[in-house]
């Protein structure tokens, strides 16, 4: 099938780099009016990663909808790598998914039994989660997408959001960060095949052990560090707790051939665009260029980043070291003092 389709051909940008920068989608979505609803938990106002609206004392229902181009030239492995990246918006607001649609664009010469395998990933990543596709949408274009529309549940008073984080917490990050300049050195034939493979097994891992792990501790905010990079996610964590955040970059668990491939100046565009959203609120201190633009590399399917009460930081970071890719403890949340909002010390 590989030999047949090359997928990433056909689209001009990959994955989660693909994504609309997130001081665009601010200026966007600016003076669009919301409808109070006083059961709606969680809006798109929130930059959040889905929304919550309470059905009862028990039960909130959780909603978001995620698709891209292709960033993987088997059609199999696009299916299962969208799947997991929708799939983990509700991981991140501590729910669990439960049903998802397909969303799916496909050029019409596009051969059956690629698209066939596209929708084969996806189904056999939601029922790795537990979730059932029920059916979806698709349509005819000249560029290829795919992705899934989700609905989990979470308990009301168990929500966790991108805006909670409180002076004292420690940050925890779940996966490795370099995944967008390894996908698009591979566009180039410019990444090694351990490389590559690496970036896959990211990619399909679910976040679904992390969020297990995580509900178990006072966790007050988390999202998941996907097309805005680690620094982007960040700064809107940071601005809507009302926070600064102190990160150690020598905690950061960096891909090592992505680093020598940053400072080879191979960068996604979409780092670009996070850089010139964030880079405001971030004081880099001494640390090196390509390191920045690691930590503003859009991550397709990236990890957790968790902020967690102190007293249960040992605890945590403990409990994620045989559950998830790379548990790291990357920095601290202090009371905001004006001016940056996230500082980098090596």
């Amino acid at each position: 099938m590989e030999n047949e389709v090359k997928l990433t051909k056909l689209a001009k940008c990959a994955g989660c780099g693909a994504k609309v920068g997130a001081g665009v989608l601010a200026e966007l979505l600016g003076d669009i009016r919301v409808l109070h609803d006083p059961n709606l938990i969680v809006g798109f106002d929130k930059s959040d990663d889905a929304s919550v609206y309470r059905i009862s004392a028990e039960l909130a229902l959780v909603q978001t909808v995620d698709f891209f181009p292709p960033i993987a030239d088997d059609p199999y492995l696009f299916g299962q790598i969208a799947a997991t990246n929708a799939l983990s918006d509700v991981y991140a607001m501590g729910g669990e998914p439960k049903l998802a649609l397909n969303i799916m664009a496909v050029p019409e010469s596009l051969p059956p039994d690629a698209v066939h395998e596209i929708l084969r990933g996806g189904y056999e990543k939601a029922y790795e989660a537990g979730a059932i596709i029920t059916g979806g949408h698709s349509i005819f274009d000249p560029e290829p997408k795919y992705g899934l529309a989700v609905t989990g549940f979470v308990h009301p008073d168990r929500v966790l959001t991108n805006s909670g984080a409180k002076s004292g917490d420690v940050l925890f990050l779940t996966k490795p960060l370099g995944i967008g300049i390894l996908t698009t050195a591979a566009k180039a034939s410019l990444a090694s095949r351990e490389g590559i493979d690496l970036s896959i097994h990211l990619m399909t891992t679910l976040n679904r052990a992390a969020r297990d792990v995580m509900v178990r501790y006072r966790v007050h905010a988390c999202t998941d560090v996907t097309g805005f990079g680690l620094l982007g996610h960040l700064t809107e964590m940071a601005q809507g707790s009302g926070v600064e955040v102190h990160i150690d970059t020598g905690a950061i668990d960096l891909i090592p051939e992505a680093l020598e491939l940053a400072r080879m100046g191979i960068l996604p565009e979409g780092m670009y665009r996070n850089r010139s959203f964030a880079g405001s609120y971030v004081d880099p201190g001494s640390a090196e260029l390509a390191l920045q633009d690691m930590l503003y590399d859009p991550q397709t399917s990236g990890g957790l980043l968790i902020a967690v009460d102190r007293r249960d930081a040992d605890a945590l970071g403990e409990s994620l070291m045989s559950a998830v890719p790379s548990a790291q403890r990357i920095g601290e949340v202090e009371e905001y003092r004006g001016g940056a909002r996230i500082f980098l010390r090596s």
